[in-house]
């Protein structure tokens, strides 16, 4: 008898391997290889035509002596700073407005998502055209209130406010996850506070907050982590609105590199300086800047929680 459940339990364990066997391929071959390819590159002078060279750590030291890597770290920073929060209070506000009870609130939910549904080329043309200066819906809204509006894509000074304003357009996914947290909070508290005379600000804060903190903190460490894969948008800003492509030795990263975000830099070093190595070196070092930041935002908001007396 044992015999026997012994050898059904090796045949199911068999038969799972066997179904899992084409995830396993896959991860191996478009996960670890990839990854474990790039910590070699990073040691070599490699481009699609020749055979890797061993370097060392010239690569790394390269990098580092970049100026423009300094300047798209920065960027970078900036949007995960600053984005994070802003897109993360604009999914809660919308997430406050939709789990109201009011006619056509599943229309309006879906008005809401939309945005999320379509391609990020298509809404960057999109925003392109909305930015323009001439004839840009923007601007011509502003002129109704007498303001001149700047010229979004091609100043500096507003490059990144018009990435924020973006950014922000498409805060479905992380709307839905507030709403559903939101809509988890026992309808009791909100009564026991109104018998209490609570006004609806305090219940939002002493209530709501503190009760779907925990979603909120997870949230806020996935939009910081796409921050720093922040790509598709300033690429196809970078090329199709200033016009200014990348040549040999020059990266285009917007007027004055103000919109250069780091992940673009990497595509430039390894598909138009066709510099491999050094593409594989940042990418590293992002991962290392990344994982110790989120490893400190974690600790931050555990703390910050745990103060709030939040499980």
């Amino acid at each position: 008898m044992q015999k026997i459940l012994l050898s059904n339990s090796a045949r199911n364990t068999r038969n799972g391997f066997l179904f899992a066997l084409p995830w396993i391929i896959g991860f191996i071959c478009l996960s670890i290889y990839p990854l474990a390819a790039s910590f070699y590159y990073g040691f070599t002078e490699f481009n699609p035509v020749t055979a890797p060279k061993w370097v060392g750590l010239a690569n790394y030291t390269a990098v580092l002596n970049d100026k423009l890597v300094y300047k798209s770290l920065m960027n970078t920073l900036f949007m995960a700073f600053v984005s994070t929060p802003v897109n993360l209070l604009v999914a809660l506000l919308l997430a406050t407005v939709v789990t109201r009870k009011f006619r056509q609130r599943g229309f309006v939910r879906t008005i809401f998502f939309l945005p999320c549904i379509i391609p990020t080329i298509a809404a960057t043309m999109v925003w392109i055209w909305m930015f323009d200066a001439s004839y840009g819906y923007i601007n011509n809204v502003l002129g109704w209130f007498g303001i001149h509006g700047p010229a979004w894509l091609m100043d500096m000074r507003y490059t990144k406010p018009a990435l924020l304003l973006m950014g922000s357009w498409s805060t479905g996914t992380a709307m839905l996850v507030c709403m559903a947290a939101l809509e988890e909070v026992p309808i009791s508290y909100y009564e026991s506070a109104e018998i209490d005379g609570v006004g609806p600000l305090s219940r939002f804060f002493h209530i709501t907050l503190p009760s779907i903190a925990h979603v909120l903190v997870y949230q806020a460490i996935l939009n910081f982590i796409n921050a720093f894969q922040y790509f598709q948008q300033v690429y196809i800003i970078t090329n199709a609105s200033t016009g200014a492509g990348a040549g040999a030795g020059y990266a285009s990263g917007g007027p004055g590199n103000s919109i250069l975000m780091y992940p673009l830099y990497i595509f430039h070093n390894a598909f138009s300086f066709l510099k491999m190595g050094r593409a594989s070196a940042m990418a590293w070092l992002l991962f290392i800047v990344v994982s110790l930041l989120t490893m400190v935002m974690i600790k931050v908001t555990k703390r910050a929680t745990q103060n709030a007396g939040v499980e």
